[in-house]
């Protein structure tokens, strides 16, 4: 058997002759590779581990990329990417940051979709599946999709239509019997049953849809992958492959903890402990752990207080200690944003007091039901959002900067921006106790800041603007987290003898018109928000102000979908650091 060189794999055509020693070879050192650059860069961790076999047959089998592979979230193709060209961004430090997280296909002609949100790889297979059948091609068509992201409304929306394809269309099923936390829902009941009686138990969901069905009892063997995959290879009808495997697989402290090896920063290879792991004592807490105290207090106090997640408790600081505690009023309902919008509005209507905390990228797949179901029903249901930002996730996937735009032109919804954690608690506790609005709070970036000057209200149902500091004929209007900048900008000014007007808005859904008014006859006013300039909150101002000898100028962020960026670097690019708008006053003054 010949030594297998990593460096030497440049396509899957190179493993395809391999011998099933070799490919098991193989296998382990893609794992041993992976651990490495895991524990030096971070990243997914148990999904890619347990994915390395799966992804080895797929590729030995089919003939990538004339067949056709979509990994559903694809946050578990680090593999796939190894043996699609890309090898040294996982055996080169130097070269760990040239490829994404996702499937790209920027990077590659093996990738299809830039994929970041679960539950749609179906969905997008049915659709090449279908073009491939009107213009008359033969090429496998496969999705690879995750016992958790099965839970998302359009995986079954996907094998609903797929079912009814009547040609080749095959769909992997990853069951690692966990979603980033454990899973929810009543379909994961049929997994298990299917896993403990070896694919014969009945019913069987997927063929009750209309599939045939495979099982595979251990998903990290190549040989009973290869055959199983062989087997459907060219198959002339809609079929589901189970695959049972290990999330995390060859790292023990990731096979013992999912919840917490599914994504993480650089590691211990050996023990696995975080190399970089803050004293909790000490350490500034974030805003999502600040968040989920307060819960934890507001639902202790309030047995009709409820804390709605859709699959991401991790995000919004609700560990399983945490979740245990809460009991029955704790809701995951899994990766279903959708459904957790409209239990929200239903445990309102019923009289509960619910919050559905969720990372803001992942709220866009609900925007009808926060418009229809939460809105125009007018429920008192609280969105809180966290990663609402710049600062936060920067994969084009992942974008945490358009919930403003998206959101605060709803009608009847409040959206809220605080400032620090105290304009935050006091939000957060007025929204879960109101009974008239739908309201967003969204977490001023990432570490809870604190402002004990910061102007608290009783009712924020109605825009009141703070007005931090009066002077001049310039004013600043920093909104959420971008009112510390504007507030170092004002210092600045200062410092050269120029006083300007700070305000804080507090609400960037609704405006503040009388206090706007008291500005139309000001040289200058300079708007800046930590979202998309296009439909945001200082396009609501400029236009209000537009026949007003005031001139307005709007900060924010480019409408595009960025990849990768330096968070710091894209700030300097929209000329929000407070030395750039100091700069901007002054050259308006002179």
């Amino acid at each position: 058997m010949k030594d297998i060189d990593l460096s030497q794999i440049k396509t899957p055509a190179d493993i395809r002759n391999m011998s099933l020693p070799e490919l098991n070879e193989l296998a382990a050192k893609m794992r041993a590779t992976l651990i490495d650059k895991l524990a030096a860069h971070g990243g997914h961790i148990g999904p890619n581990l347990g994915m390395v076999e799966a992804v080895i047959a797929l590729h030995y089998v089919f003939d990538t990329p004339e067949d056709k592979i979509v990994f559903d979230v694809s946050h578990q193709t680090y593999p796939h990417k190894m043996l699609t060209g890309r090898m040294q961004a996982f055996t080169d430090p130097e070269h760990y940051d040239d490829v994404t997280g996702y499937t790209n296909p920027a990077e590659s002609p093996f990738d299809l979709f830039s994929l970041g949100h679960t539950s749609s790889a179906v969905s997008l297979a049915a659709g090449l599946a279908k073009a491939r059948d009107l213009r008359g091609g033969h090429e496998n068509v496969v999705a690879v999709i995750g016992d958790g992201s099965l839970s998302g409304g359009v995986a079954f929306e996907g094998l609903d239509y797929g079912a009814t394809l009547g040609t080749n269309f095959i769909v992997v099923v990853n069951d690692n019997q966990m979603s980033i936390a454990e899973n929810h829902g009543g379909i994961y009941a049929d997994l298990r049953l299917l896993r403990h009686s070896n694919g014969t138990a009945e019913p069987n969901l997927f063929r009750s849809m209309g599939y045939g069905y495979r099982y595979v009892n251990y998903g990290n063997d190549l040989r009973s992958l290869i055959e199983m995959f062989s087997s459907v290879k060219d198959v002339d009808h809609p079929v589901v492959v189970h695959i049972n495997t290990m999330k995390g697989m060859g790292l023990p402290a990731a096979e013992a903890d999912k919840e917490a090896y599914h994504y993480g920063g650089p590691f211990d290879k050996t023990t696995g402990a975080p190399l970089h792991e803050d004293n909790p004592d000490t350490a500034p807490i974030d805003y999502s752990e600040f968040f989920a105290r307060l819960m934890m207090k507001y639902m202790a106090d309030d047995p009709s207080v409820v804390t709605i997640t859709a699959g991401t408790p991790g995000a919004i600081g609700f560990g399983p200690e945490r979740r245990r505690q809460a009991g029955r009023q704790f809701i995951d309902v899994a990766i279903a944003e959708q459904t957790a919008v409209d239990v929200a509005s239903g445990l309102a209507k019923g009289g509960m007091k619910p919050v559905v905390g969720v990372v803001s990228t992942f709220l866009q797949r609900a925007y009808d039901q926060v418009s229809q179901d939460i809105a125009l029903n007018r429920q008192p249901a609280t969105l809180a959002i966290m990663y609402g930002s710049m600062f936060g996730m920067n994969d084009e996937t992942h974008l945490g900067f358009f919930d403003i735009a998206l959101l605060s032109n709803i009608p009847s919804l409040i959206y809220l921006a605080p400032t620090c954690k105290e304009e935050y608690e006091a939000m957060l506790k007025w929204s879960i106790n109101q009974t008239e609005h739908p309201v967003v709070v969204r977490a001023p970036g990432f570490l809870a800041v604190s402002d004990p000057s910061v102007e608290l209200l009783e009712d924020y149902s109605e825009p009141r603007y703070e007005i931090v500091r009066r002077g001049g004929n310039v004013a600043l209007i920093g909104a959420g987290s971008m009112f510390s900048v504007m507030k170092k900008a004002a210092e600045l000014l200062a410092k050269d003898g120029v006083d300007v007007t700070l305000i804080n808005p507090r609400n960037l859904s609704a405006l503040d018109t009388e206090t706007l008014d008291a500005l139309r006859d000001y040289k200058l006013l300079i708007t800046a928000e930590d979202g998309i300039v296009d439909g945001g909150y200082g396009q609501k101002v400029a236009s209000y102000l537009g026949e007003a000898p005031v001139k307005v100028v709007n900060l924010g962020l480019p409408k595009e979908f960025l990849n990768k960026f330096n968070a710091t670097e894209l700030q300097k690019q929209c000329g929000m650091t407070p030395e750039q708008i100091a700069e901007t006053v002054q050259k308006s003054l002179k």
